[in-house]
């Protein structure tokens, strides 16, 4: 469409709400894990079941404390999936540890369960699965796996808040659960993370290693970090948390649109029992993907790769090694569209039509 505005394929919302909530902190005084905090921590809390809640300041964070407060370090091996953000196999060097890559189912391209069970050997303390584009992971069949072998599951579900598994709460099946407040999350604290456990002294040992290890001002149990929450990160969390329900609905309103018009590429599925929360609406593109994202473009139409380089392929982890080919075929494919909840009607339409016709014009070509 000519002269329209570009379609984002993300659109954060700061609005006077969240704007007023960090107003009022900052003019309150207390701006570092006070009140607000706390509040956001309870409050989050009944997303995941009721299990105890630890706000930190990001998501990579979140992840970090889970596996150190695991007692996972030098000498342990982690399965992770390669098809993620690198911040989930950071995490696991960050703690000494070692990420062994297993390759992810093609559906929902989240950890594949034989794929990590043929991963899994001596030196293996925990699975991190991925809750990835807002699908979660296969954690019925993951859980089995990890009592069999006495593993930890520590779950990145870092673009899954309020995804669901038969009913059941993504955050809630591990030793932990990981959430982020990144700005481009289907919700954000400005940056922010979030630990959710249900045993009571690995909360404890959260908060101490959050806060330099101190359960007491300036007594230290542990040896820990500065990685806490500010106060108006929760106070913008607190006003997204609020809207999350109706924006998760519409993300789910958004896609089923999608899944209905598109006829040019294939639709992204859901598993069975799975409750898709849509952080990322994402199909593949087989062939000419540069070229497509470049027509949409033309047509005013925003779209991104999540992930064109698998982690195990990046120079930080050698750049290559284990074959993971569901992994490198999803990289090579893989096109995300916009279907965040800022979406118009007028823009939803725009989306499709213009896919379809991007699809039909490379399709006559090929």
């Amino acid at each position: 469409m000519a002269g329209a505005e570009t379609v984002p394929v993300a659109r954060p919302v700061i609005g006077e709400a969240e704007i007023a909530a960090a107003v009022r902190v900052l003019r309150s005084g207390s701006v570092v894990q006070g009140p607000e905090v706390a509040a956001f921590e309870r409050e989050f809390s009944e997303l995941v079941d009721g299990r105890a809640c630890v706000a930190v300041n990001s998501g990579t964070s979140a992840l970090y404390l889970s596996l150190l407060a695991l007692g996972i370090g030098p000498g342990d091996e982690v399965v992770v999936p390669s098809f993620s953000f690198a911040a989930t196999a950071n995490a696991v060097r960050l703690v000494g540890a070692e990420p062994v890559f297993a390759d992810i189912e093609a559906d929902s391209f989240c950890l594949d369960p034989e794929a990590a069970a043929a991963a899994v050997g001596p030196r293996t303390a925990a699975l991190l699965p991925v809750h990835l584009y807002g699908h979660p992971a296969a954690m019925d069949r993951l859980l089995p796996l990890a009592a069999r072998h006495g593993l930890a599951v520590v779950e990145d579900a870092c673009q899954a808040h309020a995804a669901t598994l038969h009913g059941r709460p993504v955050g809630s099946f591990g030793a932990a659960g990981c959430f982020s407040f990144y700005p481009t999350k289907n919700m954000h604290a400005l940056e922010g993370g979030m630990v959710v456990v249900q045993d009571a002294r690995l909360a404890a040992k959260l908060r101490m290693l959050r806060n330099q290890g101190m359960a007491e001002r300036y007594r230290h149990e542990l040896v820990g970090a500065n990685l806490r929450m500010t106060d108006v990160s929760a106070a913008v969390g607190r006003v997204q948390l609020a809207a999350l329900a109706g924006w998760t609905e519409r993300r789910r309103q958004h896609a089923k649109a999608l899944d209905a018009r598109l006829r040019g590429v294939p639709t992204p599925p859901v598993a069975v029992g799975a409750g898709h929360v849509y952080h990322q609406y994402t199909v593949r593109v087989a062939e000419q993907r540069a070229r497509f994202q470049g027509e949409l473009a033309q047509r005013g139409i925003g779209s991104a790769v999540h992930y064109a380089v698998p982690i195990h392929r990046q120079p930080a982890y050698a750049g290559g090694g284990e074959e993971l080919p569901q992994t490198d075929r999803a990289a090579a494919e893989v096109l995300s569209l916009p279907v965040h909840p800022g979406l118009t009607e007028g823009e939803l339409d725009r989306v499709a039509t213009a896919v379809d016709a991007v699809a039909a014009l490379l399709g006559s070509e090929l």
